[in-house]
């Protein structure tokens, strides 16, 4: 052994062990003089996940590690607060939304003084039986159309193309306009889904639904019950993703819906 050298003995632990082991490592006296050891032994420690206990010893001496020289314990801190995250309670901004969800979609590139004339022509020229202008489900809005923060949390953003709205697993979703249904069955991240054409180009859909009581083909009239809330799809909970299109344009659903009640029950 070289003169001036000694040994460091250490308790080491892994987070994904119970078991502790012991190490002896040798070192020489002038690293521990000037400090550089307890910051290189800190990495060393740090990029394997190891947790170390009690302090280190060289010969008579004993050197505390949480004294060590201040580059090592900003480390240690900075390594400790990586380590030490709770992932059972994710941060604010990573809890996922309650009663949400749809698949991720990119933003309409609209002409909105276009869209507006065609829609006051539906309006005028449709049969006004067909036209959905009736809630199809009553809960608290829990997503409004446009931009949202992703509902399965993070900090980033994605385009909703409907309406969420909140409701209890087995409610009844309703027809809010007559036409046929062109689609019903399951469709990705909306789970369970149905389309209604209502004529013109104009469409509903409807998603994560638990069950559908209609089929596709099948004609529908205002207030018809067409399926029943749920969370099945790309969802966070028990809701209605409603949309609505102009052919394959989606279309801010409240532009012909009547405004909810201020006191939503539930039934």
């Amino acid at each position: 052994m070289q003169k001036n050298a000694g040994f460091f003995a250490f308790l080491l632990s892994k987070k994904s062990s119970s078991r502790i082991y012991i190490r002896r490592v040798q070192v020489s006296k002038k690293l521990v003089q000037n400090g550089l050891l307890s910051f290189a032994i800190l990495l060393g420690l740090s990029a394997l996940g190891a947790g170390v206990a009690g302090v280190a010893s060289f010969g008579t001496t004993n050197i505390d590690l949480a004294s060590a020289a201040p580059e090592a314990q900003t480390q240690r801190s900075r390594t400790t607060s990586a380590l030490s995250i709770d992932y059972s309670r994710p941060a604010e901004s990573s809890r996922m939304a309650l009663n949400s969800g749809g698949p991720v979609l990119s933003e309409n590139s609209l002409d909105d003084a276009e869209l507006e004339a065609q829609l006051r022509v539906i309006e005028t020229t449709s049969d006004p039986a067909s036209l959905p202008t009736i809630w199809a489900h009553m809960g608290k809005i829990n997503n409004e159309y446009g931009f949202r923060r992703n509902p399965f949390g993070g900090r980033t953003y994605e385009f909703h193309a409907g309406m969420d709205i909140d409701g209890e697993r087995g409610d009844e979703i309703i027809a809010p306009g007559g036409g046929k249904v062109i689609k019903a069955g399951w469709q990705g991240g909306y789970g369970n889904m149905i389309e209604i054409d209502h004529g013109n180009g104009l469409i509903t859909r409807y998603g994560h639904m638990s069950k559908l009581q209609v089929s596709e083909g099948d004609t529908v009239v205002r207030g018809m019950v067409i399926g029943y809330v749920g969370s099945t799809g790309r969802s966070t909970g028990p809701h209605l993703h409603y949309e609505l299109l102009l052919g394959d344009r989606s279309i801010n659903p409240r532009r012909m819906l009547p405004p909810e009640p201020t006191e939503i029950g539930r039934g």
